[in-house]
């Protein structure tokens, strides 16, 4: 092996066609057969990018219509048993799967869905069980790679790994030796199947390698690859790692008989340490992960050859591959596509496309003794140079107001005891309030409107028109309902991020800059280029109009700090740190003239709070929380006690950091809690949570429509866990992805 590598490629396509086609067969539009013609399409596409790009180690099935872990458990005949009794086609039982299914007599809720490690792509959580017999099932692997050959590309096919596929599965009861032997047992027979079809070399995905494990957790690993790499002929296995350094799974991985070991140099640093003081062994290949495959901005050459450089004391040049730090499925697909961006700041980025360039560059550059007077070496060191010199990357106010801040701006004026006492006289809800968590259908007419204004066939006054009476529907529609507590219905928002961004000074925005958070879902992340500050009011026109509307309080409906942060592309130069307070000392602006304009409940999401995590356990506090939740705590204390502030967290596991969640000081707390069976509930009382509550009682991630008994007995269980006097009623999340048809009768059960 030598050359480049690249982990994986954007699916969802160059113009989001797997988005469309995929939606299209929900739809009964498309029959499957020219929904995987359009996937067979795409994965084309992308192979011959990469070959005429220069990339020696080309991916295969990395593509999926939906998950890869979906696909994985498919794969591995781990479908739980009231799926694959359902009489489905096997496409429709992953489908349902991940979305749920809702037709004639059949009824199944989706499984869980949870973040893919520290980033915002969101993975479907296997469920297994004793009762399972894992066997191969499906083709997937073996087709694509032969499919790959046909095209004229040689790829190497990729699997998530038996151990993080088990380390990110919800077991029923303990993992048994036969679950153990079962699973290994479809890994060994894939192998003699992609043997069978000439595969070179197989790559294993391991990134559970780069968190936190203990000695069973080693015997795990050691003990499924003992096995599964046996007998495996003239295969080469490759084991991939990123996200971070592989710390104590270093030597258990070196002992393995892998013939090449991915690690990621950009999130782990540490991967270098582990190399010097332990050392490589001899003949193995190591896949260097350099280019970033979570971040847009141009790899630094002068900083990516340093480090090649150190690597070669440890490992031979002809045995170190160049590769992407994780799969490119994290950024977008190309810069040639923004071309209302000035070019000032479109050449400092790299998208997935931009980003084989760079690979074949960097590995160009290392194979010249003379490389930092090649002419590709000095105009990437003058573009780095001067995106420091450009004069909107710095404010010297903004700088100012950060440095100046004090531990007042950080606390809100009165316990939460003596608030809510105030708050509740204030805002006289009944028990159980109910509310959603903000936005409401995002809609074919909702998105034209916004596309006529771009476009300039309407005029301002037209669209706020249009959007106001979009309003009076919603708030109409809330009060005919029976909602407590309104919302606006977020319908001037494209996104919870990219709508604040856009208000912001210190973001670049993109046209097509889509990533894939889930399925069918894109987001467009905003890129945080400068400074940030906020001009002026960015929601208090629509929130103040949506209040005149009802006699019942409306919420004022902001992103938090952290979560706009955390789904954007962050500049490189600057600790995050230092980034999140800029963003708080915004939204406090923000939220302070929201109080002023009247509103009572403001409303302070955090959806990706957990999603900067680091990988290990001993830097959550201090390289993490500890900023995070003072940013949070900036961004919302400066209200009187009267005014009540919530917040929203969806996506993950929160029982570890529940010490965290309290010290936000939210007075309400709108968890996701429908898909675990409400075990969040459990972690709050564990953990003594003296604050409101809201555990979501309907899963808005699928198009099925709860009923009123499944709702009701959803609260039976809240209020046997919870005093009832601090539970609130909503659903897990925002509405925005569901159409009227599920949301309103869903809402009237709730």
């Amino acid at each position: 092996m030598s050359g480049t590598s690249v982990i994986g490629f954007p699916r969802i396509g160059e113009k989001r066609e797997l988005k469309r086609a995929t939606e299209d067969y929900f739809a009964g539009n498309l029959d499957y057969e020219r929904l995987a013609r359009e996937g067979a399409g795409l994965r084309r596409r992308h192979w011959l990018l990469q070959k005429e790009k220069g990339i020696d180690l080309i991916t295969s099935n990395d593509f999926s219509l939906y998950d890869t872990v979906l696909d994985a458990a498919f794969m591995l005949n781990a479908i739980p048993k009231r799926f694959a009794q359902a009489g489905l086609s096997d496409a429709d039982t992953c489908f349902a799967m991940a979305k749920g299914y809702q037709k004639g007599t059949v009824d199944l809720k989706a499984l869980d869905m949870k973040k893919w490690f520290n980033t915002n792509y969101h993975y479907v959580v296997p469920e297994l069980d004793e009762g399972m017999e894992f066997l191969l099932r499906g083709d997937k692997a073996f087709a694509e790679f032969t499919e790959a050959r046909a095209a004229g590309v040689e790829t190497l096919p990729a699997l998530i790994g038996p151990f993080t596929f088990l380390k990110l599965s919800r077991i029923r009861g303990a993992l048994t030796s036969r679950m153990r032997e079962g699973i290994a047992g479809v890994y060994r027979e894939t192998l003699r199947r992609l043997a069978s079809v000439r595969s070179g070399t197989v790559r294993f995905d391991e990134p559970s390698l780069v968190t936190d494990l203990d000695a069973g957790d080693l015997e795990l690993f050691s003990s499924l690859y003992g096995t599964i790499l046996r007998d495996r002929g003239p295969l080469k296995a490759l084991l991939q790692t990123y996200f971070g350094d592989i710390g104590d799974a270093y030597d258990a991985a070196m002992r393995l008989d892998f013939d090449a070991v991915g690690l990621d140099f950009v999130e782990g640093a540490g991967n270098l340490d582990l190399l010097r003081e332990r050392g490589w062994p001899r003949g193995r290949t190591l896949v260097a992960g350099l280019v970033n495959g979570k971040n847009v901005w141009r790899n630094d050459y002068s900083q990516s050859l340093s480090l090649l450089e150190a690597l070669e004391s440890h490992v031979p040049a002809g045995n170190i591959v160049i590769g992407t730090s994780c799969s490119l499925l994290h950024v977008p697909y190309s810069t040639r596509h923004e071309v209302r961006m000035p070019e000032r700041y479109r050449r400092h980025l790299a998208f997935a496309e931009e980003k084989l360039s760079e690979l074949t560059t960097l590995a160009s550059l290392f194979r010249r003794d003379d490389c930092r007077s090649d002419p590709a070496f000095r105009e990437n060191q003058t573009l780095i140079g001067e995106k420091r010199d450009l004069p909107e990357f710095r404010s010297p106010e903004v700088r100012r107001r950060v440095a100046s801040l004090t531990e007042e701006d950080f606390r809100r004026r009165s316990p939460f005891v003596e608030r809510t006492a105030l708050q509740r006289r204030r805002l006289n809800l009944p028990p159980l309030p109910t509310t959603t968590i903000g936005s409401f259908p995002q809609t074919p007419e909702v998105r034209a409107l916004r596309n006529d204004l771009r476009k300039g066939t309407i005029t301002e006054e037209e669209y706020d028109e249009r959007l106001k009476k979009m309003i009076r529907d919603v708030i109409a529609l809330q009060e005919e309902i029976g909602i407590d507590v309104l919302v606006h219905g977020e319908f001037e928002r494209s996104d919870m991020v990219e709508y604040f961004g856009e208000h912001l000074s210190g973001f670049l925005f993109t046209e097509n800059g889509w990533v894939q958070s889930y399925g069918t879902r894109g987001v467009k992340p905003p890129i945080i280029f400068g400074d940030v500050s906020r001009p002026g009011p960015i929601t208090v026109p629509w929130i103040s109009y949506a209040q005149s509307l009802t006699a019942k309080p409306v919420k004022g409906m902001l992103t938090g700090p952290v979560t706009i942060l955390n789904w954007s592309f962050p500049r490189e130069d600057l600790p995050l740190r230092d980034i999140a307070l800029q963003i708080a000392l915004a939204i406090r602006d923000e939220v302070a003239d929201l109080e002023r304009a009247g509103i009572g409940i403001i409303q302070v999401d955090e959806a990706a709070l957990r999603e900067k995590l680091p990988m290990r356990r001993a830097h959550w506090r201090r390289d993490y929380l500890d900023w995070a939740i003072r940013a949070f705590r900036l961004a919302s204390s400066p209200v009187t006690d009267e005014t009540q502030i919530q917040t929203h967290m969806c996506y993950s596991e929160f029982s570890d950091i529940m010490e965290e969640i309290k010290e936000m000081d939210a007075d309400v707390l709108l968890i996701e809690a429908a898909k675990s069976d409400f075990s969040v509930l459990d972690s709050l009382r564990e953990h003594r949570y003296d604050k409101d509550v809201g555990p979501g009682v309907y899963d808005i991630h699928s198009p099925r429509v709860p009923g009123r008994e499944e709702i009701e007995g959803m609260i039976r269980i809240m209020k046997e866990k919870f005093d009832p006097a601090s539970l609130w009623v909503n659903p897990d999340c925002g509405l925005k992805t569901r159409g009227f048809q599920e949301t309103v009768p869903s809402l009237r059960h709730m």
